[in-house]
């Protein structure tokens, strides 16, 4: 029998599904950075959709948000909780990511990094 002491179960949110197209898409494993996430509640989450900066060549190096300045490698896709630090999550590196599925906020967080000159031009943003 299974010892079941001190597991616990929690639902919070509501996967949202932010590709535009399931099929064409490539991702990999990451640490995201607790720095990257925002109070949702009780809880701090880096949300589905947050653009990031990871070194490709060290997953284990946690991935950072990335900016105007901080060129974008990726997507989060789908949310992290990161309320007790660094936490494994989903970097999407090649895709069409649907804006119409993101977040306000996540969406304002999305148009700066992509304006970066070395931003990965392998995700597409689209509206659907």
């Amino acid at each position: 029998m299974l010892n079941n002491t001190g597991t616990t179960r929690e639902t919070f949110g509501n996967r949202n599904q932010i590709l535009a197209d399931v099929g064409n898409q490539s991702s990999i494993g990451c640490v995201v950075s607790a720095t990257i996430g925002v109070d949702v509640g009780s809880r701090k989450i880096a949300k589905a959709g947050t653009p990031i900066r990871m070194d490709l060549m060290n997953p284990n190096a946690p991935a950072n948000l990335a900016t105007a300045s901080v060129a974008m490698t990726g997507v989060l896709l789908h949310d992290v909780d990161v309320t007790n630090g660094n936490n494994n999550g989903t970097a999407l590196l090649f895709g069409f990511v649907n804006v119409n599925r993101l977040q306000a906020d996540v969406q304002t967080l999305e148009t700066v990094a992509a304006g970066n000159a070395a931003a990965s031009r392998l995700i597409t943003f689209m509206k659907l």
